[in-house]
């Protein structure tokens, strides 16, 4: 009863904050309609653009941002999404994405309840031992990066999926051309203070004619370990990761219906002598190794859009590889004449290689019923997943071979916009070895009502439930083959809230938008979690609840305002034990940027994070702390410098000496960041 009272309060506050503009004018800015059941992007004076009126939570992150906040990692790019943690986010090893408490852990880079696609791409590992999820692919590769939090969105994209969705999408050669026929090449330069950091990144892009395209970037980065604010060096934190991207998009037939687009991308990154363990959390018991890790992605998409408003199909069929590759540096472990050792020797060996193959056949329909407009949005999926065999590392190998249905109609009606999805998924794991062969369905969905006043504020509503059915990481001996391969775990998510968007409403020409949302989910029948202090086999069940709010305000003179905060409570139920806090409980969180932008040629912000309620990958209790981030953008409009960008920041301006939420290493202390980039 509480928590139903809480959520209902929850959304009467919203309710009344956005009504108290209720006569305001509805925002006259350009509107883009998303696919799908996305709501509205509004186009906000701030750093960052706002997803309004649909029923699903989704950020995004477009280019202008990417180039802005100068990141070193794909982590790093989105870290002040309300709802995601990183987890030492400042590296690409070691890493991870938690969106509302699920995704990377102290132990593991993922546990199957966040899905990341590059492209369409299925990419990342399972639940590899120690070594986070491998995300090696650098952020100048892309041109927006979009997060979709929560269940009610992901019908689309997978299974299983609880924290929500994180889709990445490589650069066209049409975003350095304009779409004009010709030649260009764009060159970025970073540079950082923290170790002396550097990137380079080239693009050549070619359109030979207005319907066919092509784009080829090299991007090398580098980076020696970092300092904390303390002055001491963060073990295991620099890298080199040299990346690459080939892109080619033909556009052909009656009326430019039939196009095609294949795109490539790749990142390596050899290590020496570093530790097994990239989250550092066993005080160096594994030792250290030399690691090369390989990771590429395919993708070939076919689009079919006639002027039709029955077709829109799109064929997308990706190939997702990655590789790793260790050797175990001899009398750096010091178990190694213990009798644990010949196990701890097959896992710092251990090669480890995950294969992804996936297509994706869809179609967006549009038609009307009586009053009822429809945008109908069906397809199927066809995936195998591929596992190198390590069994003597607890890494057995197989393959995971899944076809899935979907179906999402949007409905809109007097204002209302109701929308049920269902997706139906059957999976088939094979092990490589003795463990069997099994087999596992589901049926999922959920729907999401919204409603639109008609003047500027929408109130939404969604149910979401979802089952992530066993995977190759779950074989084992029989005893464990019995409950994890025979169950498939399930959630279910409440979510409810507002949203709003005006302008002139305190003074002529300024700018209102905001978000905000509350959401409940319980997640049950357990396999991915062992019961904290028990021999129990799993919890039973984990209860999270949360806020969520963005806003962004701008005035008339080009002073901006963005907001973002999340405030989560989680709890984990074992029996025979007593109830505690969930362990991946992100800490709280609130974020405020204050800036100006001066027409087109400078835009200048500060922003302030403040964190509460923290805990380190350990579970222990972390001091509240609050970084501070200068940044300035200067785009010369005339001149010799006319077409260059100038990029100056201040990462943790004060130096701050911290260790972020669900982290094991201390946060980079202060570093002066400088850009320079320019199209030719």
């Amino acid at each position: 009863m509480t928590r139903s009272r809480l959520r209902g309060t929850t959304a009467l506050i919203l309710l009344s904050l956005c009504a108290t503009q209720g006569a305001a004018q509805q925002a006259e800015r350009d509107l883009t309609t998303v696919p799908g059941f996305l709501g509205t992007l509004y186009m906000t004076p701030g750093k960052r653009d706002l997803s309004l009126g649909g029923a699903v939570p989704v950020t995004t992150v477009d280019s202008e941002e990417i180039e802005d906040r100068q990141a070193g990692t794909i982590a790093e790019l989105i870290d002040s999404v309300p709802g995601v943690t990183l987890i030492n986010g400042s590296t690409p090893q070691g890493s991870g994405i938690n969106i509302r408490g699920y995704g990377a852990n102290g132990t593991y880079g993922n546990d199957q309840k966040i899905a990341i696609l590059v492209d369409g791409a299925s990419v990342g590992s399972e639940e590899l031992y120690r070594i986070g999820t491998q995300l090696f692919t650098d952020p100048l590769l892309y041109r927006q990066v979009e997060v979709l939090r929560g269940t009610i969105g992901s019908f689309e994209y997978g299974s299983g999926i609880v924290g929500g969705v994180v889709k990445l999408e490589t650069k066209d050669a049409s975003d350095f051309t304009g779409g004009v026929p010709g030649f260009r090449v764009g060159q970025s330069f970073e540079f950082g203070s923290n170790t002396a950091s550097a990137v380079s990144s080239t693009t050549l892009a070619w359109q030979p004619t207005e319907r066919a395209e092509f784009l080829l970037n090299y991007t090398w980065r580098q980076q020696d370990d970092q300092v904390d604010g303390d002055g001491h060096v963060i073990g295991n934190s620099g890298f080199e990761t040299p990346s690459g991207l080939l892109k080619g998009k033909f556009t052909f037939g009656q009326d430019d219906a039939h196009s095609v687009t294949l795109s490539y991308s790749r990142t390596t990154a050899d290590e020496k002598d570093v530790p097994y363990d990239t989250f550092g959390t066993t005080g160096g018991s594994f030792g250290n190794v030399d690691r090369v890790t390989e990771t590429s992605q395919t993708t070939l998409e076919y689009r079919y859009n006639p002027l039709s408003d029955l077709i829109d199909l799109t064929a997308t069929l990706s190939y997702a590889d990655q590789q790793i590759e260790y050797s175990y540096v001899p009398g750096s472990s010091p178990l190694e004449f213990t009798p644990t050792w010949p196990f701890l020797r097959d896992t710092v060996n251990a090669d480890q290689r995950y294969e992804t193959t996936k297509l994706t056949v869809k179609n967006a329909a549009l038609f009307q019923t009586g009053i009822v407009d429809h945008t109908l949005r069906a397809g199927v999926e066809l995936s195998r997943r591929e596992r190198e065999d390590n069994d003597a590392a607890s890494a057995p190998g197989g393959e995971d071979n899944r076809v899935a249905v979907f179906v999402i109609d949007e409905m809109r009606f007097n204002g209302f916009t109701l929308t049920p999805a269902l997706r139906w998924e059957k999976s088939e794991v094979e092990s490589a070895t003795t463990y069997g062969d099994f087999e596992n369905d589901a049926l999922m969905g959920g729907v999401a009502l919204a409603y639109e006043f008609g003047n500027g504020l929408s109130v939404f509503g969604s149910y979401a439930y979802t089952e992530g059915l066993p995977i190759i990481d779950d074989l084992g001996p029989a005893d464990v083959n019995e409950w994890r391969m025979t169950t498939s775990e399930k959630s279910d998510t409440w979510e409810l809230g507002a949203s709003y968007a005006a302008v002139d409403v305190f003074s002529p020409g300024d700018n209102l938008s905001l978000r905000g949302s509350y959401y409940q989910t319980e997640l049950w029948d357990i396999t991915s979690y062992s019961a904290t202090g028990s021999t129990s086999p799993n919890l039973d069940r984990v209860e999270t609840e949360g806020f969520e709010l963005e806003a962004s305000y701008g005035f008339a003179n080009g002073t901006y305002v963005d907001f973002q905060g999340s405030w989560t409570e989680g709890t984990e139920y074992a029996d025979g034990l007593s109830d505690t806090d969930w362990r991946n409980k992100p800490g709280d969180a609130v974020g405020l940027t204050l800036g100006r932008k001066w027409g087109d040629w400078l835009d200048m912000s500060w922003e302030v994070r403040h964190t509460t309620d923290a805990r380190d990958a350990l579970q222990e209790d972390l001091p509240d702390y609050t970084v501070h981030n200068l940044r300035a953008t200067y785009k010369p409009q005339s001149g010799a410098f006319e077409g260059t960008e100038i990029r100056f920041g201040i990462e943790n301006a004060f130096d701050l000496d911290y260790t972020g939420n669900l982290s094991s290493r201390d946060a980079p202390g202060r570093t002066y960041k400088l850009g320079l980039s320019k199209v030719f």
